[in-house]
């Protein structure tokens, strides 16, 4: 069975930039998000994504917090092209950066479009609690709201966000 363990930070900082290895733009979307979770159609969400020349289906339990289920299966581009096209709700497009530190590996989100502004860093471990690098640049976990999964920025973008909510505060 595939799990996932990933936390999930705000930035605190530019640091990390230096520190890029390399950068890769993704484009995903939703075949069944989150309006059908929260109404209970569904117990996953299943999101096509795009980066270069290669695409992936993804299957992610709909559960909160650190440990989920997930699992991934490389697609053709064509196949994932037309799907985001015809098939999902809308697309989200990101950056990617990826930051090895300490043996560590972050990927550092930089969201674009209606979700401008928004940069996220994540870290996939062996373990809930796994030891792992807190640079300077790693500000509050935000792994336990949903508003910062990605399956939500499509029909909740960070651009109508409050301010409370884009500093992390968890009841805003």
């Amino acid at each position: 069975m595939g799990i996932e363990i990933e936390r999930k930070f705000l930035l605190a900082g530019d640091g990390w930039r230096a520190l890029v290895e390399r950068s890769e733009p993704i484009a995903q979307g939703y075949l069944v998000a989150m309006g059908a979770i929260a109404a209970g159609h569904a117990k996953s969400s299943v999101r096509v994504r795009i980066s270069g020349e290669k695409a992936w289906l993804n299957i992610k339990s709909a559960t909160l917090g650190i440990e989920r289920q997930e699992y991934e299966y490389p697609i053709p581009l064509a196949d994932a092209r037309h799907m985001l096209d015809t098939l999902a709700d809308g697309v989200l497009e990101k950056v990617r950066h990826h930051v090895m530190l300490d043996g560590a590996h972050f990927e550092i989100d930089e969201f674009t479009g209606a979700n401008q502004g928004l940069l996220v860093a994540e870290i996939e471990l062996e373990a809930a609690d796994a030891a792992y690098p807190v640079p300077s640049w790693l500000g509050a976990e935000v792994s336990d709201q949903v508003r910062y999964y990605n399956v939500n920025l499509i029909d909740r973008p960070f651009n109508t966000w409050t301010p409370a909510e884009r500093e992390g505060k968890e009841n805003a």
